[in-house]
Order: C-alpha cells, then sequence, then structure tokens
C-alpha cells in the first residue's frame, strides 16, 4: 500500500462561501498511480468544513440562505466578547457543529468514486480568508 500527502490552499471571499474543489481534487488525483483505495481531505481549521453535495447553483443558493439562518453573527454570543483572532465569528463555529472537517472518497479502477451529482466542497464560513489550507491524504494500490 502506498501513501502520499498532499495540500489544497485556497482562499475565500465572502462571509460564508461554497468552493467547489471536485476539479482540483481530480487534478491531484492523478499526480498518484493510486488504482483501488481512497482519498481523505481533512481542513485545518474550526470555521471551514468540507462536504459533498450537488453543484447546482440554485441549491447551492438554498444551502447558503440556510446556512446564513441557523446561526446568524451578531446575536450577543459569548465567544465574540473576546474572540481569539479578533473575529467575532461565533456563528461559524456554532454553524460547524453539524460539519465535517474530514470527508473519504473511495477510489475504485484508477477513479474517484463519486455520483453522477456529487462534487467535493470547502465550505467557508468565516470569510473571506487570504489563506485556507485542506490536507488530503491519498492512499492504495497501484
Amino acid at each position: 500500500m502506498q501513501f502520499y500527502i498532499d495540500q489544497i490552499r485556497l482562499s475565500s471571499q465572502s462571509p460564508i462561501e461554497l468552493i467547489d474543489l471536485t476539479a482540483r481534487l481530480r487534478d491531484l488525483f492523478a499526480l498518484h498511480p493510486i488504482r483501488q483505495g481512497w482519498i481523505n481531505l481533512a481542513t485545518a481549521h474550526t470555521t471551514g468544513f468540507i462536504a459533498i453535495n450537488e453543484r447546482e447553483p440554485e441549491l447551492q443558493r438554498d444551502m447558503l440562505d440556510f446556512l446564513r439562518r441557523i446561526a446568524p453573527p451578531g446575536r450577543g454570543y459569548r465567544h465574540d466578547r473576546n474572540p481569539v483572532d479578533d473575529r467575532p465569528n461565533t456563528h461559524a463555529h456554532l454553524i460547524g457543529l453539524f460539519m465535517n472537517a474530514s470527508e473519504t472518497i473511495l477510489v475504485e479502477e484508477g477513479r474517484l468514486l463519486l455520483g453522477d451529482w456529487q462534487s467535493v466542497f470547502f465550505i467557508e464560513l468565516d470569510g473571506p480568508r487570504a489563506e485556507r489550507l485542506i490536507h488530503v491524504q491519498i492512499a492504495g494500490i497501484t
């Protein structure tokens, strides 16, 4: 079994944003000769998450609206009174309670096993941010 570690670096432009990683992930995967195995993605952040969902513009707008409603900013959260990095971002941490910091995608016959409608997203909850980091582990047999 072989293991490869890579990273995806990106920036975000909005307070809450869905960033499609699918093409970047496929390009990264193509650099390695794995035929059977998996890819594991893990975010290095507590206010940015990984999700697999459908990439359809109206659905994405609905998702953003939903995330904004779960825990709106500026509601007098205790963490916002003395934030660690001078960002009142309690809302992002609270929304993140319902999200995943990592996702695993199986690899079969040298291709990612994603459904026809599935895409892999980084979900920014505390943007904009100049840099976000996703760790990628590709593992399997050639």
